[in-house]
């Protein structure tokens, strides 16, 4: 048995080494410091399986005076399937991540982007859909562009601009005892990207 089972895993090895495995960095968010490197693997002609982080090291930033962490991190798992080749053209996606964030959560006003006065720290999980395309520039070379949106569930603490804790968030007001952990539940996009990538 102890044969079988390290045979197969040789195999497995073997395989994944000598396939096509494609790592990648998201270009789109690097001028802004956040670092969001992928691996995606082969799994049949037209299926393949990526696996993804995201992190913003922000431990801060400015708006209007205030100081409004960004600081997050995002393992993301990711099943894709071609209409055509592996790794080339339009392919649509599934995928599922975790999440821990320190940040100031992002609202549009008047078409801009702002960040509340408080901050959220916390944990959340994500069940998303994803469209993209690769484009290969040549046998090695690949630029993937994408967008996903997900259902995204958080639970969090929050706390105010002097950095007490919130007893009281909404929907608690009436606890007793006051108990501070909230959770949201939202609609949001949870990756957007262009990616280069060198097919190894």
């Amino acid at each position: 048995m102890r044969k079988t089972i390290l045979t197969l895993l040789l195999m497995l090895s073997a395989a994944t080494l000598s396939a096509q495995i494609v790592p990648k960095m998201n270009a789109l968010y690097l001028p802004f410091g956040i670092f969001n490197p992928a691996v995606e693997f082969p799994l049949s002609p037209r299926y393949t399986y990526q696996a993804e982080i995201v992190y913003s090291p922000w431990l801060g930033f400015h708006e209007n005076g205030m100081h409004k962490p960004l600081h997050f991190g995002i393992f993301l798992n990711e099943v894709r399937r071609y209409f055509g080749e592996r790794n080339k053209g339009w392919y649509a996606a599934a995928n599922a991540g975790a999440m821990g964030f320190n940040l100031s959560k992002p609202y549009l006003s008047g078409g801009k982007l702002r960040f509340y006065d408080g901050t959220a720290k916390g944990f959340g999980l994500m069940l998303g859909i994803c469209g993209g395309y690769e484009y290969r520039i040549n046998d090695k070379w690949l630029i993937d562009c994408y967008f996903g949106w997900s259902f995204t569930a958080s639970w969090y603490n929050g706390y105010f601009a002097d950095g007490s804790i919130n007893m009281t968030p909404h929907g608690h007001e009436n606890d007793n005892p006051p108990d501070p952990f909230n959770g949201s539940n939202e609609y949001y996009p949870n990756k957007i990207g262009v990616s280069v990538g060198y097919r190894f």
